[in-house]
């Protein structure tokens, strides 16, 4: 596809996950069906709300702010075929990272590929097969067993995170906590961004 419905684009530092503190040009696709009720960026669902933006003008944007990572999140990003979109960015020796639900099959060629699965739309085992990083967002108690059962479907080498959900943080927290003292595997991500007070 050589134009994407483009809801916001903006130059930051990771906040989350395992990339946490590194430099990223984000691209945030228009267009999700998962429908998650503490979706902080619901207005990213309708596609149509959003500008049709062309691979080179993402590009472009991208190569003016001089950045090295470009994330492509949403909305659920995988909706698209975006095989155009990586080859344009890996012709220009810009890494290029993807977050997802894992809803949907997966397009393109990725550097990195974190998968966030929501309970409900399911992410496909073959996604999850691929992912690099699984990351978990804990909203309940009932979530660390839930967050076991997709760790069975990665691979050896993923990287587990637990994130507790912002609404939620003052209460969840002391549970992922202790969660993890007990599963070793697991390692705590936070929305460090939100401290830093920047996208």
């Amino acid at each position: 596809m050589n134009h994407l419905p483009l809801m916001e684009h903006y130059f930051t530092i990771q906040g989350e996950g395992f990339n946490t503190g590194q430099a990223c040009y984000f691209l945030r696709l228009g267009g999700c069906d998962v429908g998650c009720v503490w979706c902080d960026v619901k207005e990213s669902w309708d596609a149509s709300k959003h500008p049709s933006v062309s691979v080179e003008a993402m590009l472009k944007l991208v190569k003016d702010a001089e950045a090295k990572r470009v994330v492509i999140t949403g909305g659920e990003p995988l909706m698209y075929d975006l095989n155009e979109l990586t080859n344009a960015f890996h012709k220009e020796s810009i890494k290029v990272f993807l977050e997802t639900s894992g809803a949907y099959p997966l397009t393109g060629t990725w550097d990195w590929i974190c998968v966030s699965p929501k309970k409900f739309k399911a992410p496909l085992d073959n996604v999850l097969a691929k992912a690099d990083e699984l990351k978990v967002i804990v909203f309940n108690k009932s979530d660390f067993e839930w967050a076991e059962d997709h760790k069975a479907k990665v691979s050896s080498t993923c990287k587990l995170f637990l994130q507790p959900e912002f609404s939620v943080f003052d209460k969840m927290m002391p549970e992922i906590i202790a969660y993890a003292k007990h599963h070793y595997e697991w390692s705590i991500s936070l929305q460090t961004h939100k401290v830093m007070q920047i996208p």
